[in-house]
């Protein structure tokens, strides 16, 4: 493990996200001073005892305000950015976040002449569908025009006890009698722990990595979306029916759901399922992968019962595991 100066400064953009907590902990663990930029750092207190007296301290900061940008990066060694959104709201946008909002971490770091670390997400393409997918393929390539240095993180679906996949369908399975299998459950996703993530950025940061490469992460394990409702089911210790639904009907359906204040599914993320969120096999050909980064992945089944069980009939206290249909 490279040795880590005391004085060594990281800002992390984003940090009091789902992500953004695991690679706080991490930093801290390993020694380094971080400063978190976040739009409310007021509500970011949560992220101190996570390492010693004055490791960690939140300063504000708006990606879509390149001034305050500026200021969260000043000085820093290294600038990470984790800011994302899944789906739109207001001034919020795709690509005000996460294309010119990246841009705008990217000159900051290269200002300061720190190194800068990028987190995108598997599936990042320019020809998408996905207005979440462009918007991830437009942030990596204007990152990299400002920074061609940059390492880049391509995360495939994230878990942790925080996420917001595995809980809100153990949530939906409490009180609907079925869930929905969008264009028929067939999409691949290969899961990782936010927590082998985090590690991933030590990592780049310790010079594992190789400049201005992206990396693909992936967990251990394949599995498709009806693969995935399955395991939640099985977990939570819950029957419920798996309904096929074409993704038109999906997509209407989602029209209509995308209104809410926190929308359970939206039409962009429709489209979204339409393609696999696997390592792809130029990365594994090429060393592009977690495990090229020193990361052993953990399973699903290791850390996700961990944070499901309070969605059982009876939470801890539930009685042996049922096989479910």
């Amino acid at each position: 493990m490279t040795a880590i100066p005391l004085e060594t400064l990281v800002t992390v953009f984003g940090g009091s996200g789902f992500l953004g907590r695991h690679v706080v902990r991490a930093l801290a663990k390993f020694g380094y001073r971080v400063r978190v930029a976040v739009r409310r750092p007021e509500l970011a207190g949560y992220l101190q005892p996570l390492g010693r007296v004055g490791q960690i301290h939140a300063v504000q900061a708006n990606v879509r305000y390149p001034a305050s940008v500026e200021a969260a990066a000043r000085d820093a060694d290294v600038v990470i950015n984790l800011t994302g959104i899944l789906f739109e709201r207001g001034r919020q946008k795709f690509d005000a976040v996460q294309a010119f909002g990246a841009e705008a971490v990217a000159l900051a770091a290269a200002a300061f002449g720190a190194r800068m670390i990028h987190v995108s997400a598997i599936g990042a393409n320019e020809q998408a569908s996905s207005r979440y997918a462009r918007s991830k393929a437009a942030g990596e390539k204007l990152v990299l025009a400002a920074v061609p240095s940059a390492v880049i993180l391509r995360p495939s679906l994230l878990f942790g006890p925080e996420d917001d996949f595995f809980n809100k369908f153990a949530a939906i399975a409490r009180f609907s009698p079925a869930l929905p299998l969008v264009g028929g459950g067939h999409t691949l996703f290969q899961p990782v722990f936010a927590g082998d993530v985090a590690r991933a950025v030590v990592a780049a940061i310790e010079d594992r990595a190789q400049d201005g490469q992206i990396y693909e992460l992936g967990g251990p394990e394949v599995r498709s979306f009806k693969e995935l409702m399955q395991f939640v089911l099985t977990t939570i210790e819950r029957r419920r029916l798996l309904v096929p639904i074409p993704f038109g009907l999906a997509k209407l359906q989602a029209s209509l759901l995308q209104l809410m204040p926190k929308p359970l599914l939206t039409t962009d993320q429709v489209e979204l399922l339409r393609n696999d969120s696997i390592v792809s096999d130029a990365a594994k050909r090429e060393g592009r992968t977690l495990e090229a980064l020193g990361v052993d992945p953990v399973t699903m089944a290791a850390i996700v019962p961990s944070y499901l069980w309070r969605f059982r009939k009876t939470g801890q206290f539930q009685g042996p595991v049922i096989t479910n249909q």
